[in-house]
């Protein structure tokens, strides 16, 4: 290894070579940056070699450093954090002895999924992850102990674990960790022992800094658009701009002999031109002469959509609830409530865009990406090579956003399909901004119907709803829908907590060509905006405070009266704002965890939108990193607010409008609101997610505080639609 202290990010180089059969790594980093680090700047590589493995989960130096591994794909939501810290709470190690590397899936593959879970998804890391980590950790404390009584011969119930070391308090001998993990090793459990409970937590619910962060602030780590391998070439890629297009013809030759150009390589759908930089490739793509079969949804276009979901709106659904009969409620109400919301379809936008690294050879695949799924990563890299799946490697890197976007893996099949082209060199595939932006899996588009009959005192007594939403399960598991109903196009609808005496929820299928998937928060987004805002309009209609409506509503629901009470209490709910100003609450679920959020926004004369603070109530049941929650409520309400403003993908002549960010804006930084998190934790046995659930709750309560300004309801997104001027 070097060390070059004035090495920055963009001058890091890996570099691979094959020996043995084994990948041999060499990098350059600053010295004092490698001796600290927590975590290898390449991920899938541990930070030391060699120690005492003691489980698949960890591994136990001569130092006392312990190394855990992680299923689980750092994304910015702190798991590379979280992940060790559930298994050193039960190892009872040293804290600041504690490494942190990914987990193969190769090696889960072969030894029957030895890591169970590597999908990071649905906010599950924690919650669907927690008890077998903690049993894990468990598991080698108690082997631990059980070595170093063996040494000392004693019995193991006269020992205990404490900060890395085993001790034996009768007669003051103490041994560390590292001296005897290799003995600790080879002992066999006759049971596994109990894990603790959140009582007997020592570690968990402290707030800790993540061990991911010096890595990405000094610019060491490695995305996967960093990777740099000898020999390695370039590749652009480009498909149908229709969705569902084929590649007719295209004429190499006419790019052949520009700088760098090594090749073209059909894709699915689509080519890609391999040269020396990418730089090059892409000017080579951008006048390489194609045509394309555009296919059957050539002329697709978003108005259309809109006519049909709207029209829909109309038609009788797919019951997915009902209680009493709302129907006829409705029909014998003095005073009905009725209003449709609609949203668009929305991009991902990760900030590191589509790319991967292959090399392919007829015994061998290595894959390079950033990926949320690297078992399917696995999978679908062997199916493209041909290659057996237990002779392919996935180097998980570091994700420059997932969202969901890097569930999928159509970019790593492009990347090997153009990679067993070349002969086993090298080739790192990239998508241009515009090809991320154009080809996604977007969040579906839909129109949403209530009607909500009224009692003489205001109250709301019958519900009516039917979403029309684009499915994604349809698309990506259809054995799900046979019954006609995607639980995505209804979550946060079927499972309402508001207590309508009478209830009924419908559902419409109405599928275009527009490829959809999961977008964090998934239905809930488009459902809360809906739901919380209609809540608004129900407060409105029958003169009542719209956080004492839901109290009403939630009498049976103290967990969700507990976050509705603390949010409303944290942010002073109803105090006295400035003209051109105003409060908006909305409350949701998902994921296993509620959160309200109370918007503080202002509204100028012309209708400029500024939301100037968010106060968030979080109930996840218990939290491993109160940081961490901290953290992803921020940045639930950056993602969140950002549809809300600007998010929309609009399709003209089968293909998608927008191409870039000056098109598909951002939230910059000077939009971003003050935001203050508060645990409203219930406890119990509710371990919920929290990547997700501070997603959908701003958009609603941003719409909510729009109409007190400007008297305008808000019942379509985004706000850039809108003509918000107010006098």
């Amino acid at each position: 290894m070097t060390l070059d202290p004035k090495m920055n990010r963009r001058q890091f180089m890996l570099t691979t070579s094959v020996v043995g059969g084994a990948f041999v790594l060499g990098f350059s980093l600053p010295a004092r940056r490698v001796e600290a680090a927590t975590i290898a700047p390449q991920p899938w590589t541990p930070p030391l070699e060699g120690g005492a493995e003691v489980n698949a989960w960890l591994i136990i130096h001569p130092d006392d450093t312990v190394i855990i591994r992680v299923a689980q794909s750092e994304m910015g939501e702190g798991v590379f954090t979280a992940m060790p810290m559930l298994i050193a709470e039960e190892l009872a190690c040293d804290w600041t002895t504690v490494k942190a590397e990914y987990a193969s899936a190769n090696r889960s593959l072969r030894e029957n999924r030895v890591y169970q879970r590597m999908v990071t998804g649905g906010s599950g890391a924690v919650r669907l992850s927690r008890q077998y980590l903690q049993q894990a950790g468990a598991s080698a404390r108690v082997r631990l102990v059980a070595a170093a009584a063996q040494q000392w011969g004693v019995p193991a119930s006269d020992c205990r674990a404490e900060n890395g070391m085993v001790v034996h308090p009768a007669s003051g001998r103490k041994i560390n960790y590292g001296a005897i993990a290799a003995a600790a090793a080879q002992v066999k459990l006759d049971a596994e022992p109990a894990i603790k409970t959140p009582d007997q937590f020592k570690l968990l619910g402290k707030s800790l800094p993540r061990l991911d962060v010096p890595l990405k602030v000094n610019g060491a780590a490695v995305f996967g658009i960093d990777v740099r391998l000898p020999d390695m070439l370039y590749a652009a890629a480009m498909t149908c701009p229709v969705f569902g297009g084929t590649l007719k013809r295209y004429d190499f030759d006419a790019i052949k002999a520009m700088p760098g150009v090594h090749a073209a390589v059909e894709i699915p759908h689509g080519i890609a031109v391999v040269a020396d930089s990418f730089w090059r490739a892409k000017t080579a793509l951008e006048v390489l002469p194609l045509e394309w079969d555009f296919g059957a949804h050539a002329t697709a276009n978003s108005a259309d959509f809109w006519k049909t979901f709207r029209a829909a709106l109309d038609k009788e659904g797919v019951v997915a609830k009902e209680e009493g009969d709302a129907l006829a409620a409705l029909k014998g109400a003095s005073k009905v409530v009725e209003a449709d919301y609609e949203v668009p379809y929305l991009n991902h936008a990760t900030m590191e865009p589509m790319n991967c690294t292959a090399q392919v050879t007829p015994q061998r695949v290595d894959v390079w990406v950033g990926t949320q799924n690297p078992e399917a990563t696995l999978a679908a890299a062997a199916e493209t090579s041909g290659v057996a799946p237990e002779n392919v490697y996935v180097h998980n890197c570091f994700l420059g956003g997932g969202f969901g976007r890097r569930l999928f893996n159509h970019h790593v099949q492009q990347a090997v399909t153009v990679a067993k082209a070349l002969g086993g060199r090298p080739v790192q595939l990239i998508w241009t901004r515009e090809e991320d932006m154009r080809h996604g899996l977007y969040r579906p588009m839909a129109a949403i119907r209530f009607r909500a009959a009224l009692d003489a005192n205001g109250m709301p007594v019958a519900l009516f709803n039917r979403p029309v939403t684009h499915s994604i399960l349809a698309q990506v598991r259809p054995e799900e829908v046979k019954t006609g109903i995607d639980r995505t196009s209804v979550e946060g609808l079927r499972n309402m907590p508001y207590a309508f005496a009478q209830l009924r929820v419908e559902t419409v299928m109405q599928n275009t060509h527009v490829p959809v998937g999961f977008w964090r928060g998934v239905g809930s987004t488009q459902n809360a905006f809906a739901l919380e805002c209609f809540l608004d309009e129900l407060a409105h209609a029958g003169r009542k405070d719209p956080v004492e409506l839901r109290r009403q509503l939630l009498k049976n629901h103290p967990d969700w009266l507990h976050v509705l009470d603390t949010v409303a209490q944290k942010a002073n709910w109803g105090k006295p704002m400035p003209q051109g100003t105003a409060q908006g609450v909305a409350i949701h679920e998902c994921f296993g965890s509620i959160v309200a959020q109370v918007a503080e926004v202002a509204v100028s004369r012309r209708g400029d939108v500024r939301v100037e603070r968010v106060v968030c109530a979080v109930d996840c049941g218990h939290v491993v990193n109160p940081l961490t929650v901290a953290e992803q409520m921020e940045s639930g309400v950056v993602y969140g607010l950002t549809a809300a403003l600007y998010g929309q993908i609009t399709i003209a002549q089968g293909r998608v409008v927008e191409g870039n960010f000056d098109d598909y804006p951002m939230l910059l930084l000077n939009g971003m609101p003050e935001v203050e998190t508060h645990l409203a934790l219930t406890g119990g046995a509710k371990w919920g997610g929290i990547g997700e659930p501070g997603v959908p709750p701003i958009a609603p309560a941003v719409c909510n505080a729009i109409f007190k300004i400007t008297g305008k309801r808000i019942r379509s997104l985004p706000l850039r639609n809108h003509d918000l001027s107010w006098s």
